[in-house]
């Protein structure tokens, strides 16, 4: 009997090592799924919330209504070239502690080239965080002509835009213009109020003397819709300072464009009008170009609509989920270990150059501040475009428990 029992011992005994293996084997297998499951849920959890910290991020919207009729070319002008410094001014503000993100709308008026049927009036561009489609649309603006409908044009861009219902976001219309604020089809008063029923606030910027606008309809237009009234001569020329730290930074802008990775179908094109923007500044003057440059290593300054890094960087895209048809051709036969490498390298690069170009920036504005300390000390300036834009901004915004740092340049 024992004889005939022992073969059948030593099989039990293997089939135990088997089926021990077995449920080792599977409960290590099991192991690995639970925590591929719980690194992708929380890699998942970590890109809602980027996306979430996005969309609940304060902002500051700014509609902003040109006349763009004959006379006002300055005012035209004026909007291009003080762009960036506005984007400047808002870099460093703060609500609760979190940057804004700051979205932009033009619009023009009082153009004999613009439909009579909509008002003489166009949008320009839609409320935008891409900064670079802003400045395309100011330099795309021409004058002439004109009838002046400022009730119309605002109640366009009260209706037609995308406003925040977030009653501490700055929302804020600044139109601004030479003609009398009543004239046109749409009472300026209905206008205003419309506005102020959707907690936007209307600034009126008279193209002229404080008087001329006051007695007519600017300033009471302001008053009506919780705004500020201001005048500023439009015909005073911009005069862009150049720095001795202005060549660097032009250098270093250059680098800073390198690190772009493009993606998408917006990405090629943005690229080629981030390049034309810097152009155009720099043809104005390299002191814009400075301004320009110094915007772009703000965080105001993001395009993860169609730059790989800020994508990344928000949460907003997953690497390894973009399409090798939607990437640049450098990095469409690349794997994914090779693309993050790639990726991170341009980061790191990007992180470094903002540094060196904010190093810069700050004694930029420190002898900017200086040359027009001693200029002011002889002259009188007048109010421009952007000291009505940003002294409204910052009053409104304190209002609404934004920070502002003091003046850049």
């Amino acid at each position: 009997m024992t004889a005939t029992r022992r073969p059948f011992t030593k099989s039990l005994s293997v089939l135990s090592s088997i089926l021990a293996i077995i449920l080792f084997n599977q409960s290590f297998a099991n192991d690995r799924a639970n925590s591929a499951v719980v690194n992708n849920a929380a890699s998942t959890n970590q890109t809602s919330r980027n996306i979430a910290n996005h969309l609940t991020k304060p902002k500051i919207q700014l509609a902003i209504l040109l006349d763009t009729s004959s006379s006002m070319d300055g005012l035209i002008d004026q909007a291009r070239n003080q762009l960036w410094q506005v984007v400047n001014e808002f870099s460093t503000a703060k609500q609760n502690g979190i940057a804004p993100i700051l979205e932009v709308a033009v619009y023009e008026y009082g153009n004999d080239n613009l439909s009579p049927q909509h008002g003489h009036t166009r949008q320009v561009i839609n409320l935008t965080s891409e900064l670079d489609q802003v400045s395309e649309a100011l330099f795309s603006l021409t004058t002439n002509g004109g009838n002046e409908y400022c009730g119309y044009a605002i109640g366009n861009a009260v209706s037609s835009l995308q406003w925040s219902t977030a009653q501490q976001d700055i929302k804020a219309i600044f139109i601004a213009g030479n003609e009398p604020f009543t004239q046109g089809p749409v009472p300026f008063k209905k206008a205003v109020s419309n506005a102020k029923l959707k907690g936007i606030v209307v600034n009126t910027i008279h193209a002229g003397t404080y008087e001329e606008g006051a007695q007519s309809g600017w300033q009471q237009g302001a008053i009506l819709a919780g705004g500020d009234y201001m005048s500023i001569n439009h015909n005073q020329q911009v005069a862009h300072i150049i720095a001795p730290q202005d060549k660097k930074i032009a250098e270093l802008n250059q680098q800073l464009n390198q690190t772009y990775i493009p993606y998408g179908s917006k990405g090629i094109q943005s690229v080629k009008r981030q390049q034309a923007q810097d152009e155009k500044s720099q043809a104005v003057s390299l002191g814009l170009l400075a301004k320009r440059t110094q915007s772009k290593t703000s965080s105001l300054y993001n395009n993860a609509n169609w730059d790989l890094v800020d994508a990344v960087e928000s949460g907003s895209v997953k690497l390894d989920l973009v399409k090798n048809k939607d990437l640049p051709p450098e990095m469409k036969n690349m794997d994914t270990e090779h693309k993050k490498v790639y990726l991170e390298t341009k980061t790191r690069e990007r992180t470094r150059l903002k540094a060196e170009i904010t190093h810069l920036g700050k004694a930029r504005n420190a002898y900017v501040n200086e040359k027009k300390a001693e200029k002011t000390s002889t002259t009188t300036a007048d109010n421009m475009l952007d000291e009505a834009l940003i002294s409204a901004v910052r009053k409104q915004g304190r209002n609404k428990n934004f920070i502002f740092s003091e003046s850049t340049n």
